[in-house]
């Protein structure tokens, strides 16, 4: 067998979170071994090899790595789209000796407080902030600055744990819910700050950014989940100008470096506040759901996975790749339905009839429990929809929206 036809890209995970990435490799001509502690999950089907281990078990991934290779494959490099776990990528493809970024600058990106304190020694502008250790911590402080605050988990994704005070909470209860959430049972408090939210995807390439991902990020439904924050989908394009555009942009660049990123993705979450664009937090990674697997390539027509893979495998990427090719409204939505035992879907032949319709999926089948929506990981469902414009984006939404019905019934 030839060299290129056992040469493998690590994938860690093998959810539906990371199937267009295994997809993306296979069309480069890779191989795909995927690992995951779930021997159902949808990629071991699709990938070229599967590796039934946890992918926190580092020790255990790699002395299945060691075998694989031991068998005659050759491990180009290994990545990861959706799951937070820039450490375990890190120690991976150090052990492989494959690009990546440092272990340290990893540990940083999953460790928030880590994270805004690397931000601030490097001059990027973040919300104030402060980690807590207990519920007088707190009080304390929201009787100096007020309530408009946000408190999280310092080391979990996904919304779980996130919650926005106010005057009509149970504080004390949200600050020990919030500690549950963390694997290392810390707080992060910071200041909420108003203003349109962004989601940026940047490839850093050399130590210059390439920001091809670029979406408004969707909370009209902040009021109905208080304290949850919980966000429903996006847009592309931004409503931004160029001018604003390019504000975010030097702030994601600039947010990268600090995070020792000169080679790699970012994921970044900013907010426009009324003092400028300010970092909320950034990942080192490529995100999960529809940004850069379906708003991004509807939208652009850039497909930037690839180009995170090439290198992630030490191939010098073709930044051409990264031009828009096209120019049209997309956005993606979720469905947030009465929790309790579901009863039937309707609507839904309907909805799947139109031409601008580009992805429904449903989570849950007639019978299932539907639990009450606390963090991303609850939503019932998503669609995504193109237009030839936002106005004509919105409506179409709303279509969708009014067209499905969801029905459960009270346990």
């Amino acid at each position: 067998m030839s060299n290129a036809e056992n040469n493998y890209l690590v994938v860690l995970g093998a959810s539906s979170d990371q199937l267009f990435m295994i997809r993306t490799a296979q069309q480069m001509g890779l191989k795909v071994l995927a690992v995951d502690g779930n021997a159902d999950a949808p990629g071991c089907q699709v990938a070229d090899a599967f590796a039934h281990v946890s992918t926190r078990e580092v020790p255990e991934v790699l002395a299945w790595l060691n075998d694989f290779k031991r068998q005659g494959a050759t491990l180009l490099g290994v990545s990861t789209m959706g799951s937070d776990i820039p450490d375990v990528v890190a120690a991976v493809a150090t052990h492989l000796g494959t690009p990546t970024i440092s272990e340290e600058d990893a540990a940083v990106a999953v460790d928030k407080v880590g994270m805004k304190q690397r931000f601030a020694e490097h001059a990027v502008p973040i919300p104030w902030f402060a980690e807590i250790s207990n519920y007088d911590e707190l009080r304390q402080i929201i009787a100096v600055r007020g309530i408009n605050l946000v408190i999280k988990p310092n080391d979990r994704s996904g919304s779980r744990g996130v919650f926005l005070l106010d005057e009509h909470c149970d504080v004390e209860d949200l600050f020990y819910k919030a500690r549950d959430f963390s694997f290392s049972k810390r707080v992060l408090v910071e200041e909420f700050l108003p203003g349109l939210q962004i989601s940026t995807e940047t490839i850093m390439v050399d130590g210059h950014a390439h920001t091809p991902g670029f979406a408004d990020r969707n909370y009209d439904l902040l009021e109905r989940f208080r304290p949850q924050i919980m966000e429903n989908g996006g847009w592309v394009p931004s409503c931004l100008d160029q001018t604003e555009r390019a504000a975010v942009e030097a702030l994601v660049e600039k947010a990268s470096l600090a995070l020792g990123v000169r080679n790699g993705v970012t994921k970044g979450d900013v907010v426009m506040s009324p003092d400028g664009p300010k970092m909320i937090e950034m990942a080192a990674r490529l995100s999960g759901g529809d940004f850069c697997e379906s708003l991004v390539p509807l939208g652009t027509g850039v497909n930037y996975v690839k180009t995170v893979i090439e290198i992630a495998i030490g191939r010098q990427p073709d930044l051409t790749s990264l031009e828009p090719s096209r120019d049209q409204a997309v956005a993606n939505r979720y469905f947030f339905p009465q929790p309790g035992r579901l009863i039937k879907v309707e609507g839904e032949d309907e909805v799947r009839s139109w031409e601008w319709l580009h992805k429904l999926e449903f989570w849950y089948q007639p019978g299932d429990e539907v639990p009450p929506s606390l963090s991303h990981a609850h939503r019932f469902g998503v669609f995504v929809v193109t237009a030839p414009d936002r106005e004509e984006l919105e409506r179409r939404v709303d279509k969708v929206y009014q067209t499905i019905r969801i029905i459960t019934e009270p346990l």
